[in-house]
């Protein structure tokens, strides 16, 4: 297993090294007053990010004395840059979060926006693959063991009362969909809203279990630090306000957040459109919830025990202090 103490404290060294953006001392109203924040995206330009190119597109954060840049960089980057109080905000999945206060970094969770954890399992049906004890015996594919595929993995495993040792990992990289297309892999790890929905539109019969239906676990959300929280709690508060807007609007109208998406999305225009619109529809259906934003206290118990189980770090950190949601509207 990677030692994650080193990749943390490596990471947190060089954001330290590294200048600091400007966060500006106000958030008045009117662009000459604007806020300059770079936010850590953690993947490519994609139309999975819809509610911040809405919330950008249609003045909700300029309304809020924000600029944002986007800045499609690795999501430990961001976590070590917002730890390090190097930059305001980023883009995080929950067990960064807890690896991360794990290893001293003051980092708070302050909006949850996948309500659902948005990570499958993913086989061709004709291994009739459709439980988790299924699993058992199987050789599985994902990118590595690191990140959230291996943590969604890990916490079927945990719920289906299986060890990493009955089962068979290979390390494939970010090539899921090539390795079960040519059966190089009996099962895959990929996004929900990425390899299930790409391998069925190149017309692959294939069978999915969601980590979700299973275990509920802290996912994607928006990160800061508690520096950015005492001495800048109003602009934490305008930062989400200005997200959920844009999230709102996404939810309402599908339609409207995808021409949107073309402007920030270079090719999204040349691509296939049912495709990408699955990846969004496949999307929305984990953001939805009856308070947008909200961070389920139960979710993050579940994340810490399975990370703890799968020996990422010795001892309890405490979850209350992982997370608040006291700067949603």
């Amino acid at each position: 297993m990677f030692d994650i103490k080193k990749i943390f404290l490596s990471i947190l060294f060089l954001a330290m090294g590294l200048s600091a953006c400007s966060d500006g001392a106000a958030s008045g109203q009117g662009t000459s007053a604007l806020t300059q924040i770079k936010l850590p995206m953690g993947y490519i330009p994609n139309v999975q990010y819809a509610p911040f190119y809405v919330a950008v597109e249609k003045g909700y954060f300029a309304a809020e004395g924000i600029q944002l840049e986007f800045d499609y960089s690795f999501e430990t980057d961001g976590v070590a840059l917002v730890g390090a109080n190097q930059l305001p905000f980023s883009l995080v999945s929950g067990e960064q979060v807890l690896l991360a206060r794990a290893q001293g970094l003051p980092v708070v969770y302050i909006l949850g926006w996948y309500q659902k954890y948005p990570i499958s399992v993913v086989s061709h049906q004709d291994e009739q693959i459709v439980t988790l004890a299924d699993l058992r015996g199987k050789r599985i594919g994902l990118p590595g063991l690191f990140g959230a595929n291996y943590v969604g993995l890990r916490a079927l495993l945990h719920v289906a009362g299986l060890k990493e040792s009955d089962v068979t990992l290979d390390s494939i990289g970010f090539n899921q969909v090539e390795a079960l297309a040519a059966r190089q892999e009996q099962v895959v790890v990929g996004y929900t809203a990425n390899e299930p929905i790409v391998l069925r539109a190149k017309g692959y019969a294939v069978s999915e279990i969601r980590v979700s239906d299973y275990v509920q676990l802290a996912s994607n959300g928006i990160l800061t630090n508690e520096t950015v929280l005492k001495e800048n709690p109003d602009l934490v508060r305008a930062f989400n306000r200005a997200f959920l807007r844009g999230l709102q609007d996404t939810l309402a109208s599908p339609e409207e957040a995808y021409e949107i998406c073309k402007k920030f999305v270079e090719n999204l225009a040349q691509a296939d459109e049912a495709v990408q619109k699955q990846v969004l529809a496949a999307s929305i259906e984990m953001w939805k919830a009856p308070k947008l934003g909200y961070s389920d206290p139960a979710a993050w118990e579940n994340m810490q025990t399975v990370l703890l189980e799968m020996g990422m770090y010795p001892n309890p950190v405490d979850v209350s202090k992982a997370f608040s949601n006291d700067y949603l509207p």
